[in-house]
């Protein structure tokens, strides 16, 4: 069965975006960028919300030729790797995606039951959906220095408690590593 991670850059407060819904905040160095990079090669297919989306393809397929190596590296990787969109408003996506436009949590369950590889899920209300179905394995929690004081919350009201272990720290210099597996 295919391992879910849900990774996602967050303020010390717990947001993943500010009141404006921004994120030039999270924007790492060349060692974290690196490190993503790398993850990321790793990963057999990637899950995007719609806001993620839209918002990685407005970039990452267009870098431009005097952008830094690592930036050109990572639009590579983005634009080929496998991408499952969900939304129910793109009428379609590009890139080496696919669109899923209802049932995500029945989607996901037959993705996950699909092979043996990694996925990841990006976007926070992609997550909170799967969240309660227990389809999420893992959490990579990527901490800023920065306290927001608002925004959009990294997790949402829960009924049930999700126990984690924590398996893994690493410091970067803008952001710590936090990972946790499902327990």
């Amino acid at each position: 069965m295919r391992k879910l991670i849900y990774g996602i850059g967050v303020s010390l407060d717990g947001y993943i975006n500010d009141r404006d819904g921004k994120i030039d905040w999270t924007d790492p160095d060349d060692e974290l960028h690196q490190f993503h990079n790398d993850r990321y090669r790793e990963l057999e297919i990637a899950l995007h919300g719609r806001r993620l989306y839209e918002l990685m393809a407005e970039y990452w397929p267009h870098v431009p030729a005097d952008a830094p190596p690592i930036q050109r590296e990572f639009g590579e990787l983005w634009t080929a790797k496998p991408k499952v969109v969900f939304s129910r408003t793109l009428p379609e996506v590009e890139w080496n995606s696919t669109l899923v436009t209802d049932n995500a949590v029945e989607r996901v369950r037959e993705l996950k039951a699909g092979g043996d590889g990694i996925m990841e899920v990006g976007g926070a209300s992609l997550a909170a959906a799967l969240m309660p179905h227990g389809l999420i394995d893992e959490y990579q929690v990527y901490v800023s220095p920065m306290i927001l004081g608002g925004g959009t919350p990294m997790f949402p009201p829960l009924d049930q408690r999700i126990p984690l272990r924590l398996v893994q720290t690493r410091h970067f210099a803008t952001a710590e590593l936090l990972r946790y597996v499902v327990a």
